[in-house]
C-alpha cells in the first residue's frame, strides 16, 4: 500500500484509481514539481558565489552577470511553480470530474428505496461537496505536501553537504519544530471547531427567526427573538475570541521558535567562520536555507485539516459507491415486445416499503388487455401511486408478480422496460436547458427526433403558439414556465417516447380548466392504441377508461368495466360519481 493510502477505507481505493492521471500528464507534473523544488534550492548557491566574489574583489561586470543569473533563476522558479499549480489543478479536476460522473451515474441507478432515505441536499453534498473537498486536497497535496517535503529534504541534504555538524543540527531542529507545530495545531482544532459550530448556530437561528417573522410579530414574540439572537451572538463572540487568542498564541510561538532556530544556525555559522571552515558567502547561504525551512512547515501543517476533510470525503464517496440496488438484476433479461400496446397483469401483488412491516398493497389482482385503460380510484394513501410504481418497476412486490407484455418485470430487460413504458406525473421536472433538451432529456442527435418532429409534438399538445413566441425557438432556455406549460411539456415527452404502456399519475391536477380542456384531446391521442393506467382525483377525467379499480387501505374493493360500474346503482364507483356531481 502506498503512503498516501494509509488510513483510507478499503472501499475508497477504487476512488483513488479514478483520480489517478495518465502516464504522460503524471510525468509532466513530476517534472514541474522537480523544477519548482530544485530552482529555489539553487538560488542560495548563486548568492554565496556573489558574496564571496564581491569580497574577493570581482569586477562589476562579473557581479552583474551573477545578479542577472539569480534573477533569471528566481523567475524560472516562479514559472515552474505556476506550471505546477496549473498542471495539478487540471489533473485534479479531470480526475474529480470522472469521479463526479461515476457518482452521479451510480446515484441515479439506485432505486427509490435509497433516495427515499436521503434528501436531495444530502445527495448533492455527497456527489459534489465531498468531491470538491477531495479535489482541493489533491491540488494542495501536490503543491504543498509533495513540494514542501522535497524542499525540506533538499535543504537538509545541501546543508549536510556544506557542514555535517550544521546539517545535523538543522535536521534535529526540523524534527523538533515539526513535532511542536503538529501538537500545537492539534490543540487549536477544538477551538476552531467550536467557533464554526457557534457560527452555524447563529445562522440557523437567524434563518428560523426570519422565516417566522410574520408569526413572531403577530404574536408579540419579538422580544424573545431578539433575546435569543443576543444569546447566540454572545456565544459566537466568546468562541471566536477564544479561537483568535489560541491562534495568536500559536502564531507568536511559531515566530519565536523559527527566530530561535535562525539565531542558532547563524551562531553555528559564525563559529564555523571563526574556525576558518566557512566563507562569508557560505554563511549567507546557510542563513537563506534556514529561512526557507519555515514556509514548507507552515504549508504542511495547514494541510492537516484538509487531509482530515478529504479523508472523510473519500469515506463518504466510497460508502455511496458501495450502495447497491435492492431491485434484483435479471440473470437472463427478457425484452418487452418492441411494438404495439402492452398487456398488464397484477397477480396477487402485495407490497411493503423497505424497513416498514405494514403492507401498502395486499393481494391486488387485475388484468388489462393490450390497448385497454384502467382508472385507479381511492382516497389519498390508499395505494394508487404505489401500484403505479410497481407497474413501472420502481419497486418489486414482496408477494405476487407484475407482468407486462407477457414478461414478469423481475425478468425484463431494464433498457427495454424504459423504452416501452413511460409515466407522466403532477411533479414535472424541468431543467435549466433548452426546450429541445427538456423534451429529449439530453439525448444526443443520433438518438433523438429531429426538430420538425419536436415542433409537431409541441403543436399537438397545444404549445405551438408558445414555441413560436420564444426568442430562439427550440434553442431557448426554459425560464418562467407556468405550471400548465410544464405539464404540457411532460405530455410532449410522453408522445416522443412512443411507449406501449402509459401511466398518468394525477397528470392533469395542476392544469386550469382551459388548459385541461386543451389537453383532453392530446390525452386521447396518447392513449390511442396504447395500454394506460390513470390515477386521478377528478373523476370526470376517467370517462375515457375501460376499467375501474377502487382501492381502499391497499386492497381492491371494487373492480370491473367502467360502464358496468357506472350503471350499477349500488357500486362504490357509482356513488363516488354521484358525490362528485359527475354524470354516470
Amino acid at each position: 500500500m502506498r503512503p498516501f493510502d494509509q488510513g483510507i477505507p478499503p472501499h475508497s481505493t477504487s476512488v483513488l484509481r479514478l483520480l489517478r492521471p495518465g502516464p504522460r500528464p503524471a510525468a509532466a507534473l513530476a517534472a514541474a514539481i522537480a523544477a519548482a523544488t530544485a530552482l529555489p534550492l539553487a538560488a542560495p548557491q548563486i548568492t554565496r558565489r556573489f558574496v564571496d566574489d564581491a569580497i574577493g574583489g570581482a569586477s562589476i561586470r562579473h557581479l552583474t552577470l551573477i545578479a542577472i543569473g539569480y534573477l533569471a533563476l528566481a523567475v524560472a522558479g516562479q514559472a515552474a511553480r505556476m506550471v505546477t499549480a496549473w498542471l495539478a489543478s487540471r489533473l485534479a479536476w479531470d480526475g474529480t470530474n470522472r469521479l463526479r460522473e461515476r457518482l452521479a451515474g451510480h446515484a441515479l441507478g439506485l432505486d427509490l428505496a435509497y433516495h427515499g432515505r436521503h434528501t436531495p441536499g444530502e445527495m448533492i453534498e455527497r456527489v459534489d461537496g465531498d468531491v470538491v473537498a477531495v479535489a482541493d486536497f489533491v491540488v494542495a497535496f501536490l503543491l504543498d505536501v509533495v513540494a514542501s517535503v522535497l524542499l525540506l529534504a533538499g535543504v537538509v541534504v545541501v546543508v549536510f553537504g556544506v557542514d555535517w555538524r550544521i546539517g545535523g543540527a538543522l535536521l534535529a531542529y526540523c524534527v523538533l519544530i515539526g513535532y511542536g507545530m503538529a501538537r500545537a495545531q492539534r490543540a487549536a482544532v477544538p477551538s476552531a471547531a467550536r467557533s464554526r459550530a457557534a457560527s452555524a448556530t447563529l445562522f440557523g437561528t437567524l434563518d428560523e427567526r426570519l422565516a417566522g417573522a410574520e408569526d413572531l410579530r403577530a404574536n408579540g414574540a419579538g422580544a424573545h427573538a431578539v433575546h435569543r439572537l443576543h444569546q447566540v451572538s454572545a456565544a459566537l463572540f466568546r468562541a471566536e475570541h477564544r479561537d483568535a487568542r489560541v491562534g495568536t498564541m500559536l502564531l507568536a510561538g511559531t515566530s519565536v521558535a523559527f527566530a530561535a532556530g535562525t539565531a542558532i544556525m547563524l551562531g553555528l555559522a559564525a563559529w564555523a567562520m571563526s574556525a576558518g571552515t566557512l566563507t562569508v558567502g557560505t554563511a549567507v547561504l546557510l542563513f537563506q536555507y534556514t529561512l526557507m525551512v519555515r514556509a514548507p512547515f507552515e504549508r504542511l501543517i495547514d494541510q492537516i485539516r484538509e487531509y482530515q476533510a478529504a479523508l472523510a470525503g473519500l469515506a463518504r464517496i466510497g460508502g455511496l459507491l458501495a450502495e447497491r440496488r435492492t431491485l434484483r438484476e435479471p440473470a437472463r433479461p427478457r425484452p418487452l415486445p418492441t411494438t404495439g400496446p402492452l398487456g398488464l397483469r397484477l397477480d396477487g401483488v402485495s407490497f411493503a416499503y423497505p424497513g416498514d412491516d405494514e403492507q401498502v398493497l395486499s393481494g391486488v389482482t387485475l388484468t388489462l388487455a393490450p390497448g385497454e385503460t384502467l382508472g385507479l380510484v381511492g382516497r389519498t394513501g390508499s395505494g394508487k401511486t404505489t401500484l403505479a410504481r410497481l407497474v413501472l418497476r420502481l419497486y418489486d412486490p414482496v408477494e405476487g408478480a407484475v407482468t407486462v407484455g407477457g414478461v414478469d418485470l423481475r425478468e425484463a430487460d431494464p433498457a427495454s422496460l424504459r423504452r416501452r413504458m413511460c409515466v407522466v406525473t403532477q411533479d414535472v421536472q424541468l431543467f435549466a436547458a433548452s426546450v429541445r433538451d427538456n423534451l429529449t432529456l439530453f439525448r444526443p442527435p443520433p438518438f433523438r427526433p429531429d426538430d420538425d418532429r419536436l415542433r409537431e409534438i409541441l403543436d399537438g399538445v397545444g404549445l405551438g403558439d408558445w414555441l413560436a413566441a420564444l426568442p430562439s425557438g427550440l434553442d431557448t432556455e426554459l425560464r418562467g414556465v407556468s405550471a400548465g406549460e410544464a405539464q404540457l411539456i411532460a405530455f410532449a415527452r410522453a408522445f416522443l417516447a412512443h411507449p406501449g404502456l402509459v401511466v398518468l399519475d394525477e397528470a392533469s391536477s395542476r392544469l386550469d380548466p382551459a388548459t385541461e380542456r386543451r389537453i383532453e384531446q392530446s390525452i386521447d391521442r396518447l392513449l390511442g392504441g396504447r395500454t394506460g393506467v390513470i390515477i386521478a382525483h377528478r373523476l370526470s377525467s376517467l370517462s375515457r377508461v375501460d376499467k375501474i379499480a377502487v382501492l381502499e387501505h391497499g386492497k381492491i374493493i371494487e373492480y370491473g368495466r367502467r360502464a358496468d360500474l357506472a350503471a350499477d346503482p349500488g357500486s362504490r364507483y357509482g356513488r363516488l360519481l354521484d358525490l362528485a356531481g359527475v354524470g354516470r
